[in-house]
Formats: structure tokens, C-alpha cells, sequence
């Protein structure tokens, strides 16, 4: 597992994670199951749609399961809203929300967060994207470069903090 990359992720995006995986574990499988059992018993499984249909869906539960899992056992859990010390608190971070402004003067927030949190339409972009890498340890007042296939450009960083994110159901009301 020391050749993984760390699954980092915020107390919201974690608790997400362990919350869809109860409801597929509790709430969606347990029918499946029954459902399968109850038409395997109803003799040529070849032709019974609910045998099949069910054995599929059940695949895929457990697929998103096992996956789950691994994403949560591998998982760092970071808070954007732990203190900082003075020094850091201009720097930009995982968990960091960042005021940038493009050099055609347009403002853009963003926000770094897990690889299971990305959320394009809140501006919460992935700790290893292009635009994250490029802010990653600059400061407030800082211009850095982002690397596009379009070609490079300058973004100055106007203002960074740090407050919990909104992930999930309760972002969504």
C-alpha cells in the first residue's frame, strides 16, 4: 500500500463516502439479495429476468462497495477549518478555498479538495489537478502560472482561507 497515493479527503467528503456506503450495504443490497434468492429457486435461471437482472445489479453493489471501502481505509481525512499557525495561513493548502483573478481581470473561487469530492459546479477542484498544482504552497498575493493545453497562464491569488466545505446532502438544500 506504501506505493499509493494518499487518498486525502475533508471531514465532509469522508463522512459522504461512509454514508453512501452504509445505504448500498443497509438499505439497497438486502433486497437484491432476497429477490436472487427467491428466483434462483424458481427453477431455469437462464430465462428469469429477475434472477438476471438482479445478479447484475448485485455486481455492481458490490463493485461500488469494495471500492468504497478501499477509498475509505486509504483515506486522510484533513479539516479545511483546523487552526494554522501565522505562517501558513496565507499558504495555499489541501482544503483551501482561493480567490483567484485570470489576467483578463475575471474572479474564479476555488476550493482543493479529495479526488471523491471534485464538484466543478462549487468551484472544488482536485488536489492533483493542473489548476491545484499550481497553487499548492503559493501565498495570498502570489501569481502563479497554470499550465493548460491551451497554453499558459497568469493567475494572481487575491484571497486564501480556510472553512469547512459543503459536501454532499447538505450542500445540496
Amino acid at each position: 500500500m506504501s506505493d499509493e497515493v494518499k487518498n486525502y479527503i475533508t471531514p465532509g467528503g469522508f463522512r459522504r463516502l461512509q454514508e453512501e456506503l452504509a445505504r448500498l450495504w443497509k438499505v439497497e443490497r438486502p433486497p437484491i439479495v432476497t429477490t436472487v434468492a427467491w428466483a434462483a429457486g424458481n427453477g431455469d435461471r437462464s430465462e428469469n429476468g429477475d434472477y438476471i437482472y438482479g445478479k447484475k445489479r448485485l455486481r455492481e453493489i458490490d463493485r461500488r462497495i469494495r471500492f468504497l471501502i478501499k477509498r475509505l481505509d486509504a483515506a486522510e481525512v484533513v479539516d479545511p477549518a483546523a487552526p494554522r499557525d501565522e505562517e501558513t495561513a496565507g499558504q495555499v493548502f489541501f482544503g483551501a478555498t482561493i480567490d483567484v483573478r485570470n489576467a483578463r481581470g475575471e474572479p474564479r473561487t476555488v476550493s482543493i479538495v479529495g479526488v471523491d469530492e471534485i464538484d466543478t459546479a462549487r468551484g472544488y477542484i482536485s488536489w492533483v489537478s493542473p489548476m491545484a498544482r499550481a497553487l499548492l504552497k503559493a501565498r495570498e498575493g502570489d501569481t502563479v502560472t497554470l499550465r493548460t493545453p491551451g497554453g499558459a497562464e497568469e493567475i494572481d491569488i487575491v484571497e486564501v482561507r480556510y472553512a469547512p466545505l459543503a459536501t454532499g446532502i447538505e450542500a445540496a438544500g
